[in-house]
């Protein structure tokens, strides 16, 4: 069985080639995967900024293009990142389950589900969110 990276990488390998344009599904990917692995992030701002682009998409339905715009936005800037603890329960989704969907528009359904279901179990983290983007 693959790793989640190698399930991580094989999904980017579709994201990148996408024709999606603005909307960008691999931004929504690599958050969503940053976000459900945040135990694993060695430095503050990979969780922070996953969970800027998981609200960003989730909460005020930001497409990728602009996620993006805002990451980079915000890494000119040198400050110290919060660290967020990993919450105690699971996201219904995985990079996994976006896999076994077919490509095309059912698997692109499928990485905003699951972008959507890593940011439902980090939303109460939501005030420190908006508070970082003051």
């Amino acid at each position: 069985m693959s790793s989640e990276i190698d399930l991580y990488h094989e999904l980017s390998f579709y994201t990148l080639s996408h024709p999606d344009g603005e909307l960008f599904l691999h931004q929504y990917a690599v958050d969503a995967f940053a976000a459900q692995h945040s135990r694993d992030n060695p430095k503050p701002i990979t969780t922070a900024f996953a969970l800027i682009g998981l609200y960003l998409f989730a909460v005020k339905g930001f497409a990728g293009r602009q996620v993006q715009r805002v990451h980079m936005q915000l890494g000119k800037s040198k400050r110290s990142w919060p660290i967020f603890d990993a919450p105690s329960k699971n996201a219904k989704m995985s990079v996994g389950d976006v896999l076994k969907v077919e490509p095309g528009d059912a698997r692109d359904h499928a990485i905003k589900e699951w972008a959507r279901s890593v940011w439902e179990v980090w939303q109460d983290r939501q005030p420190e969110i908006e508070a970082l983007l003051q």
